[in-house]
């Protein structure tokens, strides 16, 4: 039908007629004013229902008669229906058609009291939303499913874990008390060995006792290595950095080694340094040890040892410079690696290879930086860098930093008390054979009952740690109590744990660990004896 632009109403209806939405207006009394086609198609209305005049609500009681709107009453289902659409200005709602379609109706309240409705078949759009929220169904349920197995991969990891750290806490006492037990009689065997070694000199048995102290010593140091590797990897070092005095390391550092680099011909120097750091004494001092056990290994004889500090802005940068066999750089990793060694070396020094592996483990648990420089055929430097501390006091040395001791005559009475009766005979004799008077106990009560100390007097005593019915620490209290409170003591012990050397710091006690060294042994004694006012040596 061609459109008439005299006839607009015609037009209206006619392109009412083409569009998709299917759209009636009804008169303020409800009553069908116009319709198009689609709505009498969509809604399947018989020819008298879409008449003008045609009340709304007859049009809804057919559709309710023939179910479009439900089970139930037809008349009530009509009402319900009617007040759906005019309950409020604008609505928007959805129902089945009678062809099973998705019908969304639009119905707006004219300012006549009228009403206008549009609707549209959204089946598709139904079917769309029913497939995303089907989709968003399935994801949730794979999320939920995934998520589920992950709380339980987390929790048997969580077991896992929490079963490791059992094993790993069972494997670190089960070494610490093998160690004791282990470094017991091989602390009673070095003591033995170092009175052999000081009488056998200048005769046939002198190699033979130096051989069995190298012996020894290799196997005190692989002992030591695999306890420290084990106590890093199972967690159990807590950092406890503290302000100290770097001298105090320094010290510390060329009392125990002074005697190992003379004995290989090794020109050790210690540049005195007058810095404040904040380290953890103990882990700081054990990479110390380390890095310079190694340069004096692997330097050859008439070599160079150096160790200082050197100020690097905020920080401190402690120095173990050699002039040894060093290495180029492809062999920087290996030289870090548990049971690696290279092959000059390995001729060179006996061992495993775990020092500088210990080092490297201490510096990422301190968190600290490591630096490397070494030029094979040249040498090596190792750096540590430590925070430097301002306006800070130093904590107090946890062991004696005494000078290195002479070789002369010690005059000292010692008390000894240990629970091991061949570490005691090996003490006795090493140190009678320094010129000490020198009484042993097992024990506080043997003290008692045998009178040990009525009408002698001890300038100082060695104290095991662990003795049968007390510690070390509470017997040296309890002697302090009834011979003199400035007693000097020194706690000898194979545990090495930072827990027992804060409380021996606590109570003013040195602390020599097990296999005992000679020369740190006698540079202890030489401090303590200074503590007592008898700090005096009679030349051979």
């Amino acid at each position: 039908m061609p459109l008439h632009p005299e006839d607009p109403a015609s037009a209206l209806r006619l392109a009412m007629d083409h569009i998709q939405l299917g759209v009636a207006v009804f008169d303020a009394g409800l009553r069908l004013v116009v319709s198009n086609r689609n709505y009498n198609h969509l809604l399947a209305l018989p020819a008298d229902l879409t008449r003008p005049g045609t009340a709304l609500f007859d049009i809804a009681l057919f559709m309710a008669e023939r179910g479009d709107l439900g089970a139930g009453d037809a008349a009530r289902l009509a009402i319900e229906r009617i007040n759906a659409l005019t309950a409020s200005p604008t609505t928007v709602t959805q129902r089945l058609g009678h062809g099973g379609q998705a019908l969304e109706f639009h119905s707006s309240r004219l300012p006549d009291g009228g009403l206008a409705i549009s609707f549209a078949d959204v089946t598709a759009k139904v079917h769309v939303e029913q497939q995303l929220a089907q989709v968003n169904q399935n994801l949730e349920r794979r999320v939920e499913e995934r998520t589920s197995a992950l709380r339980q991969v987390n929790a048997e990891l969580e077991v896992a874990r929490a079963k490791a750290d059992a094993s790993n806490h069972d494997k670190t006492r089960f070494l610490a008390a093998a160690s004791h037990d282990l470094l017991q009689p091989l602390n009673a065997a070095r003591l033995y060995t170092s009175t052999l070694i000081e009488r056998a000199k200048s005769t046939a048995f002198a190699e033979l006792a130096n051989s069995i102290e190298a012996s020894l010593t290799a196997v005190e140091d692989i002992m030591s290595a695999l306890l420290d590797i084990s106590r890093i990897d199972s967690g159990a070092i807590k950092p406890a950095p503290v302000p100290m005095a770097a001298q105090d390391l320094l010290k510390k550092t060329e009392v125990e080694f002074a005697p190992m680099a003379r004995e290989r011909s090794i020109a050790l120097r210690i540049v005195p340094a007058a810095a404040t750091v904040l380290a953890d004494k103990a882990y700081v001092g054990r990479i110390v040890q380390n890095l310079v056990s190694n340069a004096i290994k692997y330097t050859p004889v008439g070599g160079k040892v150096l160790v200082g500090l050197r100020r690097r802005g905020n920080r401190w940068r402690l120095d173990v410079i050699d002039t040894g066999i060093g290495f180029n750089r492809d062999q920087h990793k290996l030289v870090f690696a548990e049971f690696s060694r290279l092959e000059r070396g390995a001729r060179m020094a006996q061992g495993l290879g775990l020092g500088l592996s210990i080092v490297q483990r201490l510096v990422t648990a301190l968190g600290l930086t490591l630096e490397l420089d070494s030029r094979e055929g040249h040498g090596s430097r190792f750096s540590i860098y430590l925070p430097a501390v301002r306006h800070a006091r130093p904590a107090g040395a946890t062991e004696l930093a005494a000078p290195e001791p002479g070789f002369g005559t010690l005059s000292l009475r010692v008390l000894c008390v240990d629970n091991e009766r061949a570490i005691l005979e090996a003490m006795e004799g090493l140190l009678a054979h320094w010129g000490c008077d020198v009484r042993t106990a097992l024990s506080l009560k043997q003290i008692d009952r045998e009178r040990l100390l009525e009408g002698w007097y001890p300038d100082l005593v060695l104290m095991d740690y662990h003795l049968d019915q007390t510690s070390g620490l509470d017997a040296i209290e309890w002697l302090r109590h009834n011979v003199g409170g400035h007693l000097p003591a020194a706690l000898v012990t194979a545990d090495r744990s930072p827990a027992v050397r804060a409380l021996a710091e606590e109570r003013g006690v040195a602390v020599i660990t097990k296999p005992v060294k000679p020369a740190a042994l006698r540079a202890t004694i030489s401090g303590l004896a200074n503590q007592s006012g008898r700090g005096t040596q009679r030349p051979n």
